[in-house]
């Protein structure tokens, strides 16, 4: 921008997008301060590089607004995590259940997580059965979740990831 700028020549393209042609950087600048504007370097791969006069404030700031107008738009995809034990009671398993249900409708991901300690990892299928029971009950809010009885032991966690139907 404006005395940064240290190509020899530069091609120059006024505030309406006419080109002035190419001149130097110093003869630029001499017309971009006679309309009360700055050299902005566009494109410095070309060869020669591009400048523009603009009014860089208002370039940047116009930049910012697009920038927040694009991350209002988007929808943030964010993975909850609910962990269950395999001798967990029916209340308990009911209200995880709950939030798991309110999650996938919020549109959020959900890992569900067994956890096992000590002698509960004789028995992985007490853990399965609980994810079974899971998706069974959140069926209707979530996409294909395949079999659990295929899921295995990942050290002392078995977990699934339930997507939400759009």
């Amino acid at each position: 921008m404006n005395e940064m700028i240290r190509a020899r020549q530069v091609r120059v393209i006024d505030e309406e997008g006419n080109q002035l042609g190419i001149m130097s950087p110093h003869d630029a600048m001499r017309e971009a301060g006679e309309r009360g504007l700055d050299l902005v370097e566009v494109a410095s791969k070309a060869v020669p590089p591009v400048c523009r006069i603009m009014d860089y404030g208002k370039y940047r700031y116009q930049q910012s607004k697009r920038a927040k107008e694009s991350k209002k738009h988007q929808h943030t995809i964010t993975v909850k995590e609910i962990k269950y034990r395999p001798k967990i009671d029916l209340h308990d398993f009911t209200y995880k259940t709950n939030h798991v249900r309110e999650f996938l409708q919020e549109g959020d991901k959900v890992k569900i997580t067994i956890m096992f300690r000590g002698r509960e990892l004789a028995h992985p299928e007490f853990g399965r059965e609980i994810l079974g029971r899971v998706v069974e009950g959140t069926k209707d809010l979530c996409q294909d979740v395949g079999d659990v009885s295929n899921t295995r032991l990942e050290g002392r966690n078995m977990s699934i990831v339930l997507t939400p139907a759009r």
